[in-house]
């Protein structure tokens, strides 16, 4: 069976992204492609990349024109992809609906208001399928997709903190009220409108914080998803970004500090009883650090954890594609879940270098 996806907001890095992944898989056919302000362009003017869809015309985005698909993929702002699902969900309920946006990943209203403002709408089946649910290695998230309806993909800071501190977490080695991400992040993160600093005269050669001080809006998603592998502990995160000269990539450091009596052999064995079996979750070999160059347009997301016995914390790093691992790949990942296809079905670990 081949499913018919349309697209809104598919002139934008994220839509173009889910595009670039759509097109290499054997059990979607592109629909519909829509958006806003570029109503009447073709798509060769946004993604000069996709040729298979140079001529095509991007349309409005509006029920209409998204319904009668057999799913719909929304890769819009915040706060618009909620008003046009809500929308969706009564004209086509028999469609799978994604929400590459934050309108439906939170399922706490005072979180929502406090960090994002406007209306609330109620969360999707969360689109992680390596997230521990509780302190079990093997309980995690892709059970929960298998069969779902509506899917709300993750924030692509939120899966690579995720990734890098769960498995620590779960296995007691670490405690959940201390724990500190620091990332390196690529500029397709803050998506494609125009913004000063963004220009390339103010980004490149340099590296500067922003959201500093408790503010970003992934935090909430990041302590809602760690909450489940602390056991049910409350988690407290200080969480800062940093914006560097790439263009895509986001390589987070995370610390926590050591419960007592850990050792080096626990925290290996903590971490390969979560990931061994895992298809883009890869834990690398002793050692070896990574990098976001290495999991550049693939679907991977790549740890590496340490003991810093002298601060008594642990040192746990993820490297992952934001606009693959972190957005689309995440999407397609689970949409063969949902739809009973091979998880890995269209997606590649295979990556570009230099």
């Amino acid at each position: 069976m081949t499913y018919r996806v349309a697209i809104a907001g598919a002139t934008g890095y994220a839509g173009g992204e889910l595009l670039r992944w759509l097109l290499g898989h054997p059990g979607f056919e592109i629909g519909a492609l829509t958006a806003h302000a570029s109503v009447g362009d073709r798509l060769a003017a946004h993604h000069p990349h996709l040729l298979p869809l140079a001529d095509r015309v991007v349309e409005d985005t509006t029920v209409d024109v998204l319904a009668g698909h057999d799913i719909i993929a929304l890769a819009l702002p915040h706060g618009a992809s909620g008003m046009i699902a809500a929308a969706l969900e009564e004209r086509c309920p028999e469609a799978v609906l994604v929400d590459a946006g934050a309108d439906h990943r939170l399922t706490s209203a005072a979180s929502w208001a406090a960090y994002y403002g406007g209306e609330y709408f109620d969360p999707w089946t969360y689109g992680l399928p390596e997230m521990l649910l509780s302190v079990d290695p093997r309980d995690k998230q892709r059970t929960k997709l298998a069969g779902a309806r509506r899917i709300a993909v993750p924030g692509c800071n939120v899966t690579a903190v995720t990734l890098a501190l769960a498995p620590g977490l779960a296995a007691g080695l670490i405690t959940p009220d201390d724990l500190v991400a620091v990332l390196a992040n690529g500029t397709s993160g803050a998506g494609k409108s125009s913004q000063p600093h963004l220009l390339a005269s103010e980004i490149l050669g340099g590296a500067s914080p922003y959201a500093v001080g408790g503010v970003h809006r992934h935090i909430p998603e990041i302590e809602q998803n760690l909450a489940g592998a602390a056991g049910g502990a409350g988690v407290r995160i200080s969480f800062t970004p940093t914006l560097v000269p790439m263009s895509r990539g986001i390589l987070a450091t995370c610390t926590a500090r050591l419960s007592p009596d850990v050792r080096g052999a626990d925290v290996r064995a903590a971490y390969e009883a979560v990931y061994a079996d895992e298809p883009f979750v890869g834990l690398l070999p002793e050692g070896a650090w990574p990098s976001t160059s290495s999991t550049l347009g693939a679907n991977t997301a790549l740890v590496q954890v340490a003991l810093d016995e002298r601060a008594g914390r642990l040192v746990a790093i993820c490297a992952l594609d934001n606009l693959v691992k972190g957005t689309a790949g995440a999407a397609v990942q689970s949409l063969n879940l949902a739809l009973g296809l091979p998880e890995t079905q269209g997606l590649s670990t295979i990556g570009v270098a230099p």
